[in-house]
């Protein structure tokens, strides 16, 4: 775990979690994402429950293991695409053998044709994260405000993914700020739902 000072903004957290995601190298984040993926997720999932994975962007934990184990087991996969500034991502259909296209800010997500799920289950990348469920991500709320907005209407599972150098003691959460039901990390997963 790394350590700040309270005092110390999500920026500077950000900035100093990511450059520790980024010193593990490429060779030994590909392993802990295959360990991640054998660790597997701490509840059960039936067939036909759709799975939001993401496509990993920079450093991030690369969720695909995890999600071909989960589809052998009968998920259903979906990819968030963003659909406008200050919206809800949307969840397009996914397969392994699929066409991804390069969506607004660069990152591989399924053609708009593409039908879409609402997730049962929401892997989620971060940045950072504490041991009280929150996160730090890029700073523009994709998945604040998607968790928000699902969580309206059913009940979702948000899982994060991260490294276990990336948990910090603790984020500046803020009240829009989502708390993860998990986290899974490549040495433990972190409980912090209550039911």
């Amino acid at each position: 775990m790394s350590s700040f000072p309270a005092s110390v903004d999500k920026a500077a957290l950000r900035h100093t979690a990511l450059s520790a995601r980024e010193a593990l190298g490429e060779d030994v984040r590909a392993a802990k994402a295959e360990a991640i993926a054998l660790r597997d997720l701490p509840f059960e999932i039936a067939p036909g429950k759709v799975v939001a994975g993401y496509s990993p962007i920079r450093s991030e934990v690369d969720p695909f293991p995890l999600m071909r184990r989960l589809a052998a087991r009968g998920a259903l996969l979906v990819l968030p695409a963003i659909v406008g500034a200050e919206r809800p991502l949307q969840f397009r259909a996914f397969a392994f053998d699929g066409v991804l296209r390069r969506g607004p800010l660069g990152i591989l997500e399924p053609p708009v044709e593409t039908p879409t799920l609402a997730p049962d289950i929401l892997l989620v990348p971060l940045a950072a994260f504490d041991r009280s469920g929150h996160r730090i991500g890029y700073g523009a709320g994709h998945y604040d405000r998607t968790l928000k907005n699902l969580r309206r209407s059913r009940s979702i599972t948000a899982v994060g993914l991260g490294f276990a150098v990336q948990e910090i003691e603790s984020v500046p959460a803020l009240s829009h700020d989502v708390v993860l039901d998990y986290v899974l990390t490549e040495a433990e997963v972190l409980f912090f739902r209550s039911s």
